[in-house]
């Protein structure tokens, strides 16, 4: 991409929600990304009073470094859209419709996109009986990150039913999502806009080294081998391409987004299932949509800025549409 003219970021990043040092890997990763590069930064760390703190500084854009609730679930998108400050990554409608994942399967799967299938679940109701035949997966409904993911097999150790002190998300949650549980292989696809259109980068392969692919398997090092490219069929790949991409757009995602799967190459195209589009995926060191760009030929500054340069270009279109 040409250089871009020197800016005024405002990075914003912590939080209060579960992935609160996610955030502060990802924002501080921006911040010196754009230094390095010339440009000026202001670090916020999100509390109450951030939308004063973001008025003082007046910055010309905001990368929005925030996972989870408030910052990606529409709280944030709508402040700032009321304040007029352009910001990155997807807006306000969107984000309250990704973060859910209910709301998700009701917006892609009309489209074709395959998702499992499911239902919400009373938390009470688990220690009564399953909601599913086992193997399911319960997760709460609007949480990134894999936070609260549990897998209840038969062969688990949270009974059966499930007892009321095993350690699993019903103890923070009183609605999960219940979902059979698909087997095979885990993959994700970074889409990114850039200024001659969204394109999905590549495909890479989860393999954890014990367990499966959850909050800790995602952000501590070594707990997870990413095989990027994934070494699947060519057909299976530019599959997760086009979904991805048609995700993204369907969605209404802007400058990034993170479309993960599971793969039961047993049944080949038909076992090829999305679980959720991240809109605000982790620009951490060991996050995977850096690691896609890189693969790409994208260096993370790079990544950085074309986020950025999606978002003011979003804002310009808005300002000059009314």
């Amino acid at each position: 991409m040409p250089d871009m003219q020197k800016l005024h970021v405002a990075v914003l990043m912590g939080g209060w929600a579960n992935e609160r040092p996610v955030s502060l890997m990802s924002g501080e990763g921006v911040a010196k990304a754009l230094e390095e590069r010339g440009h000026t930064v202001t670090r916020i760390d999100m509390d109450r009073d951030v939308a004063a703190r973001i008025a003082e500084a007046k910055p010309d854009v905001v990368f929005n470094a925030l996972h989870g609730v408030p910052g990606e679930d529409g709280s944030v998108q709508g402040m700032l859209d009321l304040m007029g400050v352009p910001y990155t990554h997807s807006g306000l409608a969107t984000s309250v419709i990704a973060i859910d994942k209910q709301l998700t399967k009701q917006a892609l799967v009309p489209h074709g996109i395959p998702m499992p299938g499911g239902r919400i679940v009373k938390t009470a109701d688990l220690f009564e009986r399953d909601p599913l035949p086992r193997p399911y997966v319960l997760k709460p409904v609007n949480e990134g990150s894999s936070v609260g993911v549990a897998i209840v097999t038969d062969e688990g150790n949270y009974g059966n039913p499930i007892n009321r002190d095993a350690k699993g998300p019903w103890q923070d949650f009183k609605e999960l999502l219940a979902e059979p549980y698909i087997k095979g292989r885990e993959m994700t696809s970074a889409v990114v806009d850039f200024e001659d259109g969204s394109r999905a980068l590549g495909v890479t392969e989860l393999k954890p080294k014990s367990g499966f692919y959850d909050f800790d398997a995602k952000y501590t090092d070594g707990m997870t081998d990413h095989i990027c490219p994934a070494d699947i069929p060519d057909h299976i790949r530019d599959l997760c391409l086009e979904i991805a991409l048609k995700a993204h757009k369907v969605l209404g995602c802007r400058g990034t987004s993170r479309t993960d799967f599971r793969w039961d190459e047993e049944q080949g195209e038909d076992g090829l299932f999305v679980l959720e589009t991240n809109t605000q995926p982790g620009m951490t060191p060991l996050s995977l949509v850096p690691e896609q760009a890189k693969y790409a030929g994208i260096e993370y500054g790079e990544l950085v800025e074309t986020v950025i340069a999606a978002a003011l270009r979003y804002h310009e279109d808005k300002r000059r549409d009314g």
